[in-house]
C-alpha cells in the first residue's frame, strides 16, 4: 500500500471536513475557555472543587480555634490581675484599720504587727529591729504603700 502523499499546492477536501467540530473548538475569547486553545498552551486542569473547600474551612476552624485560644489567655490573665488587685484592696482595708502613730509616705515600706488584744499595728520597725519588748503578739506582713494608696504585700509571716 502506498500512502498518499500530498503535494504542495493540492487542493484541500472540504467534503471530508467537519466544520461544526472545529467551529466548537475555536472561540473569540481564548482566555475563557476551560482548555488550552493551542498545541503549546499552558495544562489547564480542573480543580476538585470539594477539596479546596475541605482545605479552607480545615484552615479557618484551625486559624479560628488558635484566635480563641489567645483572647482565653488574655482573659486568664486578666482574671489573675483582678485576682491580685481584689488581694491588694483587702491588704490595704486592714492596714487602714491598723493603729498607725505616723503618716506613711508613698514607696516606703512598714511592717505590720497584731497586737495581744486582737487589734493590728503598723511600724517603721522590722520584725528583726524590736529586741525584747515587742508590743504585739505576732507578725504579719511587711509591705509597701503604692501610689494609688493601696499597699503591696512584699513579705509575709
Amino acid at each position: 500500500m502506498a500512502k498518499e502523499v500530498k503535494k504542495a499546492g493540492s487542493k484541500i477536501d472540504i467534503e471530508r471536513i467537519d466544520l461544526e467540530r472545529m467551529e466548537e473548538m475555536t472561540t473569540e475569547n481564548p482566555g475563557l475557555i476551560s482548555f488550552p486553545h493551542t498545541v503549546g498552551g499552558a495544562l489547564i486542569k480542573p480543580e476538585d472543587e470539594g477539596k479546596n473547600k475541605g482545605r479552607a474551612v480545615s484552615a479557618m476552624h484551625e486559624q479560628t480555634e488558635m484566635q480563641v485560644q489567645q483572647i482565653y489567655e488574655q482573659m486568664r490573665l486578666l482574671a489573675d490581675q483582678a485576682n491580685a488587685i481584689k488581694k491588694r484592696v483587702e491588704v490595704s482595708e486592714r492596714i487602714y484599720q491598723a493603729k498607725m502613730s505616723f503618716e506613711p509616705l508613698i514607696g516606703k515600706t512598714y511592717h505590720l504587727y497584731e497586737r495581744e488584744n486582737g487589734t493590728d499595728l503598723l511600724s517603721l520597725i522590722a520584725p528583726n529591729e524590736w529586741g525584747r519588748s515587742k508590743p504585739f503578739s505576732h507578725f504579719i506582713a511587711t509591705v509597701k504603700l503604692l501610689a494609688d494608696h493601696t499597699w503591696e504585700v512584699l513579705e509575709k509571716a
